[in-house]
């Protein structure tokens, strides 16, 4: 069996739909399929920002009910749960703030006057693993550590969404936050001497993503995401080791999170990023056809352009 691993899709349902058809997938009642076998597996955040954000989860539902797909959980699936759940003390889990409710507008507006299928939808989310660690390849929505892994497996039940994990990573301060913040969105590490820059939605930072995999060097050399923001980052050597260094001999990791442009390409031998941007003008959904390499190929990627609405 071949694997087909796509992207952040963000609400572009046209979009996976062209990419579907472009690896060979075929609509069925049962929804999308492959003549030869092949299962695709969703790198999470398949919410937020689009225009067809019920269109997007009917087609991965379908598909991995029939056993055709497998989903794993991005950040965005993990606020959008914690947005819409009240915890001990009677408030949402995650605060509705100008941010947030920004963040969740297209989710929150496609379910509008249909709590029950809102509730269930999030009911379903939850069901989503975190990650995925089979003998020839890994799935994780933004980072593979290992030591948060083998946390959360030692203090909760396997690779999902507890209630109890649910509360626990959503205060801040405590280990499951810690490991979720990792593992769902990336490895952080704060900017020297006040400096900052702003992300894709303007929002001004002092901490940076970092290349996780790879050896310290300058925080600008270890910075990962949107290439337009790299000259903000300073040119000076990092303080300390805050990365986590996948082993060049362990299985494929695929990733998705980081809101990458130009020609899909790996990270690493043994790393790859699926997220291409899909959410904005100009952007792609990426898959990888995986067969069982050990080594990323380059041109094993596939893409589509963006469908503009």
């Amino acid at each position: 069996m071949g694997y087909d691993l796509i992207g952040d899709i963000h609400g572009e349902a046209p979009t996976l739909k062209a990419l579907l058809e472009k690896l060979g997938y075929q609509l069925t009642t049962d929804g999308y399929s492959h003549p030869e076998n092949r299962t695709v597996i969703f790198v999470g955040d398949l919410v937020d920002r689009g225009h067809w954000q019920k269109e997007v989860i009917s087609t991965v539902r379908v598909m991995t009910e029939a056993g055709n797909a497998i989903c794993i959980m991005g950040n965005h699936e993990f606020n959008a749960i914690a947005y819409g759940t009240v915890g001990p003390n009677g408030r949402p889990l995650r605060e509705h703030s100008a941010k947030n409710v920004k963040q969740h507008k297209e989710f929150i507006a496609a379910f509008r006057g249909a709590e029950a299928e809102y509730r269930e939808t999030l009911e379903w989310l939850k069901t989503l693993p975190l990650w995925i660690d089979l003998p020839e390849l890994r799935v994780i929505h933004a980072c593979w550590d290992q030591a948060e892994i083998e946390l959360l497996l030692s203090r909760h039940a396997g690779p999902r969404l507890t209630d109890d994990l649910l509360v626990q990573a959503s205060t801040y301060g405590t280990k499951e936050y810690r490991a979720l913040e990792t593992l769902l969105k990336g490895k952080e590490v704060a900017l020297p001497d006040g400096a900052s820059y702003h992300d894709k939605e303007g929002t001004r930072r002092t901490v940076m993503r970092t290349q996780w995999w790879g050896g310290a060097g300058s925080y600008r050399a270890c910075y990962m995401g949107p290439e337009e923001a790299r000259e903000n980052i300073p040119d000076v050597p990092i303080v300390g080791d805050p990365l986590v260094h996948y082993p060049e001999d362990d299985a494929p990791v695929f990733i998705g999170h980081y809101w990458l442009d130009g020609q899909p390409r790996p990270l690493a031998n043994n790393i790859a990023c699926l997220d291409y941007s899909v959410a904005k003008s100009g952007g792609s959904l990426v898959a990888y056809r995986f067969d069982g390499e050990k080594t990323i190929r380059s041109e094993n990627f596939v893409s589509v352009p963006r469908v503009e609405s």
